[in-house]
C-alpha cells in the first residue's frame, strides 16, 4: 500500500511539474508508468491475436507520442493521466484498424470478448480480428452520442485496464454509478456488435 501511495504521489507531482511548463517531468513522468502503460497494451495485444505488425512497445510509443504531443497537461491525477492514456489507446487501435483490415483479413485471427475475464479468445470466422476492432468502434461512436458517460467507462475498463475506483475517480463519479454504467455499455455494445454484419467499407 505503501509504495502504491508513492508512486501515485510521484505521478501526480510530475503531472503538476509537467503542467507548469516543465518538459522533463513529461518524459520522466512516461519513465515512472511505462510499465503500467506496457501491461495495459499487452492486454489489448491479447485480445486481437492474429496481426503482430503493431506490438505492445509500439502501441505504448504511439500512446506516449499522442499524449505528448496532444498540449493536454491539464491532468490532475494518476486516474486522470490513465483514462487519457485510455482514450489515445482506442484512437491508435481503431485508426489502426481501420488501415490494415483492407491489407489483412482473416488468417485464423481471433478476438478476444469484452468481458472481465481476460484472455478468453472467441472465433471470427467471417471477419478478421481487425475489421471486429473497427466494428467495435463504430458501436463505440453510437454509444458516445447515446450514452456518454457510460461510453468513457468502457474507455477506462476496456482500453485503460482501470479499476472501478480508479475509472470512478478518473470520471468524478461513483463506484456504484460505474457498477450501473459499466453493465449498461457492456450489455448495449454486445447487442449493437452482434447485429453488425461485417463490412467491406474502408
Amino acid at each position: 500500500m505503501t509504495d502504491a501511495l508513492s508512486s501515485d504521489e510521484t505521478v501526480t507531482r510530475l503531472l503538476h511539474q509537467w503542467a507548469d511548463g516543465d518538459a522533463p517531468a513529461g518524459a520522466r513522468l512516461f519513465t515512472v508508468v511505462y510499465e503500467e502503460l506496457r501491461a495495459v497494451a499487452r492486454g489489448q495485444r491479447r485480445r486481437w491475436i492474429g496481426d503482430e505488425t503493431l506490438d505492445t512497445t509500439a502501441l505504448v510509443h504511439e500512446v506516449y507520442l499522442r499524449l505528448h504531443g496532444s498540449g493536454e497537461h491539464d491532468i490532475t491525477d494518476r486516474a486522470h493521466f490513465f483514462a487519457l492514456a485510455a482514450r489515445a489507446t482506442r484512437h491508435i487501435l481503431s485508426n489502426y484498424a481501420r488501415r490494415r483490415r483492407t491489407e489483412k483479413r482473416g488468417q485464423g485471427a481471433q478476438l478476444v470478448s469484452l468481458d472481465d475475464g481476460g484472455a478468453r479468445a472467441v472465433p471470427a470466422p467471417q471477419s478478421s480480428a481487425l475489421d471486429r476492432v473497427w466494428d467495435l468502434e463504430v458501436a463505440m461512436q453510437q454509444l458516445q452520442t447515446l450514452h456518454p458517460r457510460p461510453c468513457r467507462v468502457v474507455e477506462c475498463r476496456y482500453f485503460g485496464g482501470l479499476s472501478i475506483p480508479d475509472t470512478a475517480l478518473a470520471l468524478g463519479i461513483s463506484e456504484a454509478t460505474v457498477k450501473r454504467d459499466w453493465s449498461l455499455a457492456q450489455a448495449w455494445l454486445c447487442r449493437a456488435l452482434s447485429q453488425h454484419a461485417p463490412s467491406n467499407d474502408d
